[in-house]
């Protein structure tokens, strides 16, 4: 069935996952694409023969290809008819995959993130884009919510069960991203209906950062992932010392994604409780202060507190990171409320551009002699960083444009 109706036509219709359980299914194959080589590093190093902070680097560059493509492939498709879209950019999504998971040296792995990258970036804002289009303005963080709730089953369920398969290979995760990823890709041809959208501009999609109070915010996001991956990049090596079997990492992993998850949940509905900014505020006093006292725990406590507490600190870095979400896309829609879509592709570009910068420093800072535990200490600065930020976007009285 075609349906090239616009957004507003649908408005009198009442929710429905159904339709949206494939899009469900391709954003949980980008969860576990995510996260899942952060476990791996070891493996993937010794195997391609390069440092684990080059392995590292295989995430940064599919974060900040990502990140510059999001908005320039999403303008160039805009009007193009949304299911084929989503279909094209999964299927160039897992070829990248596929091609990470049979390369034989570094650079071609490298290339296969690149290619993953580019589908990926047009998936995510397609996804939102049709999620939104296709359910009633009232039930549009429901829809956005089982959508992209995706990614936070990924991270408990998906991550674990793609370690388990790579202490055999590194590469069987890779393999499972594009197995997982091609079932989407056949629930989406044959059970999603075709859906025609206005189309837009660059111009319209950058308007929005005509507003330094909202470009400030979004830097705020940038700054969230940065810290968070420039530890949760190389968590392995931080934490593996501690815990020396490989199971162990695999059901650490597995509690920061449940942690995750508890924290969306929390905080969801704490906004709607406080205000946005005071629930964001908490949050990222807290990981401040997380990532400070869990960097002096893992230099200088005795061996088993110190292993004690770096799993207080992942885990509540889990509960942080995954509790941020809500109230920073709350705060950055208020700044822009007729240009929310805008912003939310926006965001998704500034998300994936902290992730980059946050596994690049990560790896800058291994590179040049740091400890593993010295990553906490380049998250606190960042951290403190992106507080201060936070504050100063929060005081700042808006513009208009």
């Amino acid at each position: 069935m075609t349906d090239t109706r616009a957004p507003e036509a649908v408005e009198g219709q009442g929710f429905s996952w159904r339709p949206l359980l494939w899009l469900a299914v391709a954003t949980f194959s980008m969860g576990i694409d995510g996260y899942v080589l952060a476990g791996l590093l070891p493996q993937i190093a010794g195997d391609l023969h390069v440092s684990a902070a080059a392995a590292g680097q295989l995430m940064s560059v599919f974060a900040l290809t990502a990140a510059i493509a999001g908005p320039v492939f999403g303008t160039l498709t805009s009007r193009w008819e949304r299911r084929t879209t989503i279909a094209l950019a999964l299927a160039v999504f897992v070829l990248g995959n596929v091609i990470v998971a049979v390369a034989t040296n570094y650079p071609i792995a490298l290339s296969g993130r690149v290619i993953a990258a580019l589908g990926g970036s047009l998936l995510n804002a397609a996804v939102v884009a049709y999620a939104l289009a296709l359910t009633p303005v009232a039930h549009h963080g429901k829809a956005l919510s089982f959508v992209l709730g995706g990614w936070m089953t990924a991270t408990a369920l998906g991550v674990p069960v793609g370690l388990i398969l790579g202490q055999s290979s590194w590469r069987f995760p890779m393999i499972l991203v594009a197995i997982v990823g091609t079932s989407a890709l056949i629930g989406i041809l044959l059970r999603l209906p075709k859906l025609h959208l206005p189309g837009g501009t660059l111009a319209d999609r950058i308007r929005p950062l005509g507003q330094p109070r909202l470009v400030a915010g979004l830097f705020v996001s940038s700054g969230i992932l940065c810290s968070s991956y420039a530890c949760f990049t190389y968590a392995t090596l931080i934490l593996g010392p501690h815990f020396h079997e490989h199971w162990a990492m695999i059901v650490i992993m597995f509690g920061y994604g449940v942690a995750s998850m508890a924290g969306n949940a929390i905080t969801g509905r704490l906004v709607d409780r406080f205000s946005a900014i005071r629930v964001l505020t908490v949050i990222l006093t807290g990981l401040l202060l997380n990532a400070i006292l869990g960097m002096v725990a893992l230099m200088l406590a005795p061996a088993v507190v110190a292993a004690v507490w770096g799993l207080v600190w992942f885990f509540s870095a889990g509960v942080g990171n995954g509790g941020a979400a809500v109230p920073q896309q709350a705060r950055l829609a208020s700044l822009a409320p007729d240009s929310a879509a805008i912003v939310i592709a926006l965001n998704g570009s500034a998300i994936s551009l902290g992730g980059a910068l946050g596994s690049g420093l990560g790896g800058v800072a291994l590179t040049a002699g740091a400890a593993p535990n010295g990553l906490l200490g380049v998250s606190a600065v960042i951290l403190a960083l992106t507080v201060l930020l936070h504050l100063l976007v929060s005081r700042t009285k808006p513009t208009t444009i």
